[in-house]
């Protein structure tokens, strides 16, 4: 467990970033989305929204395929910077 690493803090994302992400939502837009995993690894996946939830005070994505991402680990979708690359 890394309790205490910075990266684990959560971090709103901007509001321009969440109507982009419902565009992608209603549409079902295939899009390519590069995210960092818990192990702080970036991973690169083709996959369709299909939820933007909260929960504890967080927010998430879920893709298509099962996943389920922090949104503030989401660094782009289709190229657009969505959170900072730390």
């Amino acid at each position: 467990m890394t309790s205490g690493h910075a990266s684990n803090a959560y971090r709103p994302v901007r509001c321009e970033i969440h109507s982009l992400l419902r565009e992608y939502l209603t549409s079902s837009k295939l899009a390519e989305i590069v995210y960092r995993d818990d192990a702080g690894q970036i991973c690169m996946t083709h996959d369709v929204i299909r939820d933007l939830f909260s929960r504890a005070g967080q927010e998430f994505v879920f893709l298509g395929r099962g996943h389920m991402v922090r949104l503030d680990h989401v660094l782009t979708l289709d190229g657009k910077v969505v959170a900072g690359a730390n």
